[in-house]
């Protein structure tokens, strides 16, 4: 295998580790949020698109190589000129077999590189959507907390509202039972006064 092959494989191994890595179920969205808060990610992420579009254009032109080295090596005349010498045919398969291994180490390193960026991408849109679910949570329950508070200042200053209905109905009452007692006792009075009017003018009548 040569060098240029070799960094492709051992790409294509970093690949599938690093997904792995990320679809590990007990490392949550909001951890993976803070590994990528890093100071080195800050920055790698300006380079980060160049890069990326980069290993893409690598990557493709690899695949196209290999695909050209596989067409060359599995055409009819290849195939004639290796039956004419029996050395040249396990020559050609042996060149056959690397051509398409490097078809396949080119085309899922591709595969995996748009797969291992759309991974970030999730993991990065689940903690954001995550973050602004546990505000509006967090907001909600301050609402309903306000909205209980009011409800209970509003029982309070009800039950305050009829303690002063009442006072100001018991106080109007004994007001009314006041005035009450003192017209009866002026009443009395008259009725004595009355009384004693009707006594003295019947000892009159009497002498």
């Amino acid at each position: 295998m040569t060098l240029q092959w070799t960094v492709v494989a051992t790409f294509l191994y970093i690949e599938i580790g690093l997904l792995l890595i990320l679809c590990l179920p007990f490392i949550s969205a909001q951890r993976w949020q803070k590994i990528f808060k890093f100071r080195i990610w800050a920055r790698v992420v300006p380079y980060w698109n160049r890069g990326f579009l980069t290993m893409i254009v690598v990557l493709i032109v690899l695949f196209l190589d290999a695909v050209r080295e596989v067409r060359k090596y599995s055409g009819t005349d290849a195939n004639k000129d290796a039956k004419l010498h029996a050395n040249m045919f396990d020559h050609l398969y042996m060149k056959l077999f690397r051509s398409q291994r490097n078809l396949y180490i080119s085309g899922f390193s591709l595969f995996l590189w748009f797969i291992l960026r759309r991974v970030v991408t999730v993991i990065t849109q689940l903690t954001t959507a995550q973050g602004v679910s546990d505000a509006l949570q967090t907001q909600a329950e301050n609402t309903n907390e306000a909205a209980s508070k009011y409800m209970e200042d509003n029982e309070r200053l009800k039950s305050q509202s009829t303690l002063t209905k009442s006072k100001n109905e018991v106080e109007a009452v004994k007001k009314q039972s006041d005035g009450l007692a003192r017209e009866y006792d002026r009443l009395l009075q008259e009725h004595e006064k009355i009384q004693n009017l009707a006594e003295v003018n019947n000892d009159k009548k009497d002498h």
